[in-house]
């Protein structure tokens, strides 16, 4: 479904992703980690379009992603959730989903302004497709809450949500567990596992929590330094001498540093 293909990302004399090279089977769940700094996040960026690539293509179901924007990307099939919560706090939960859907609604200024029973139904429909949502996550009791009231476990699901409610074929989830307590984190993973399973979203992570990444994770790359070190199934990436020299290495730095 998704190809990088000899994917390089240069800022000045920085090369963050240096000749990436990796393929997302259709209806999998598949990891991309690695010690921070090792352009992670990057890769989502370059799919989002926020970054252009030096070199190579990124394929998306046969077409090369590069050559649209940013805003072009979900008409594209493809959603992202955010390592940091990006979300309108002064907004209800409901009223956050329905801006997810912002980009894909066809706006006339004419229809809109008379209230033709046209926009009334786009309206309801929408309104439908939030709750929906809503129901899927276990959070319709929440609809009507300011989403600065909520969690931070619980908006990290509005976050998940928004990217849903357009029906994706590939959902972007960049560290959905970052900050949150065991229970929270439970939560999320058996959300990632339903995405899966239950929805047939395919699902591209980035996630710092190794057990997380063991429990849900069909495949993994590992990338340090913008490399890929390993690929493999989470036992074997696991169990690769390489993989565990990069995080010793990470680890070894942070003992020093104190």
């Amino acid at each position: 479904m998704l190809t990088f293909n000899d994917i390089t990302v240069q800022f000045g004399g920085l090369t963050a992703v240096n000749s990436l090279s990796f393929e997302v089977p259709k209806g999998q769940i598949y990891s991309i980690i690695g010690p921070n700094g090792a352009g992670k996040t990057t890769v989502f960026n370059c799919i989002s379009r926020f970054y252009t690539p030096s070199k190579g293509s990124i394929l998306f179901n046969g077409e090369d992603l590069i050559k649209y924007k940013p805003h072009q990307i979900i008409n594209k099939g493809i959603a992202r959730s955010f390592q940091n919560v990006e979300l309108f706090t002064k907004m209800t939960v409901m009223e956050n989903l329905l801006t997810g859907l912002h980009p894909l609604l066809k706006k006339n200024i004419f229809p809109i302004a008379l209230n033709l029973p046209s926009v009334k139904r786009m309206e309801k429909d929408a309104r439908d497709q939030a709750y929906e949502v809503m129901d899927l996550l276990n959070i319709t009791d929440l609809a009507n809450e300011k989403v600065s009231n909520l969690s931070f476990g619980f908006q990290k699901m509005v976050d998940i949500g928004r990217a849903m409610i357009v029906n994706p074929q590939l959902i972007l989830l960049d560290e959905p567990v970052a900050g949150m307590n065991p229970i929270e984190t439970e939560k999320i993973s058996e959300l990632i596992l339903r995405l899966k399973n239950e929805l047939g979203y395919t699902v591209l992570l980035i996630e710092h929590d190794m057990s997380l990444v063991m429990k849900v994770s069909d495949a993994v790359t590992v990338m340090n330094f913008g490399k890929k070190i390993s690929e493999g199934t989470p036992a074997e990436v696991q169990n690769d001498p390489v993989v565990i020299e990069a995080y010793l290495g990470e680890v070894e730095t942070h003992v020093a540093a104190k």
